[in-house]
């Protein structure tokens, strides 16, 4: 059950209407990384979760992302303020409208047109919002990770926001945001690192003979070695012969087993598009090439 407050989490003002500024906004709205998919993210989580603790943590962290989907929102709508009136009223002429929309640093005529200027479920570029940004597979150590990764990711894109704009209330509101993002990624980094067993994900174990190996297959200059591919930590494997074939086989692909019919009809195939290596066919190629250029 969901009880909505009016009162924002956190206070929202803006100096003056930018609407340039707020399409850029629309990113942390519904962009792959802003709120709307982390509270999608996180409630579908919760909803799976046996354990206790994170149940309640994700079910926490979820409705605060809700709230500041409503922060952002409320930032792109003040930011619009002004051009939502002109163009709905036309108080404008056609020119100093058109203008108003697509002067310099505005990028904002898609949003202005088609959603009359209020926040749309779209990100900066105009793509919509789509349920593939939530990267959920129901295991709690791979999905803990995900969610460390996707609020570094946010935490970024909001540094990357409160760069853009000298609107001291916007960086204000923004530099919030940013921080409840580096909240919320300590206490997934604790949830996950209080599960005794939490590498790999999963239960099964990895294949030892390869479990810690580091294959070098990128050779030249700029090899590089560190704790991520060091003896202490790995077996190296620069070789290039021993880069292939590396459970002892040919190397190869193969069906293990087909019937009569099915082997019939395979080799029927193979022979009917068989190419001859002799053949030397002229082709569209050659007759649309023309007569070689003068000398």
């Amino acid at each position: 059950m969901f009880i909505h407050n009016k009162r924002l989490q956190y206070t929202v003002r803006v100096a003056r209407p930018n609407p340039g500024l707020a399409n850029l906004l629309l990113e942390q709205f519904g962009g792959p990384q802003g709120e709307l998919a982390a509270a999608c993210r996180y409630f579908a989580q919760g909803l799976g979760e046996d354990d206790p603790g994170r149940k309640d943590m994700l079910m926490d962290i979820a409705t605060e992302e809700l709230s500041h989907l409503e922060v952002i929102g409320s930032l792109i709508a003040m930011l619009n303020k002004g051009a939502k009136g002109q163009l709905a009223e036309a108080t404008q002429s056609e020119a100093e409208l058109y203008r108003s929309l697509n002067g310099p640093g505005n990028d904002s005529h898609v949003t202005q047109l088609l959603y009359g200027g209020g926040p749309a479920l779209i990100n900066s570029a105009g793509q919509l919002w789509t349920a593939g940004y939530i990267e959920n597979v129901g295991d709690p150590s791979a999905d803990l990770r995900t969610n460390i990764a996707a609020e570094a990711r946010a935490k970024i894109i909001y540094e990357r926001l409160i760069n853009v704009t000298d609107d001291p209330d916007v960086k204000d509101a923004l530099g919030f945001l940013m921080t409840r993002e580096v909240a919320h990624q300590q206490s997934f980094e604790k949830a996950l690192y209080s599960m005794q067993a939490n590498f790999p994900p999963g239960k099964l174990p990895g294949m030892p003979a390869f479990a810690n190996t580091y294959f070098n297959m990128s050779q030249g200059e700029g090899d590089m070695r560190g704790s991520w591919n060091s003896d202490e930590n790995f077996e190296y494997v620069s070789d290039r012969d021993k880069q292939h074939s590396v459970d002892g086989g040919d190397g190869s692909a193969s069906v293990q087993q087909l019937d009569q019919a099915e082997l019939a009809d395979l080799q029927a195939l193979v022979s009917r598009t068989a190419s001859d290596p002799l053949a030397d066919p002229q082709t569209g190629v050659d007759l649309g090439a023309g007569a070689p250029p003068a000398r």
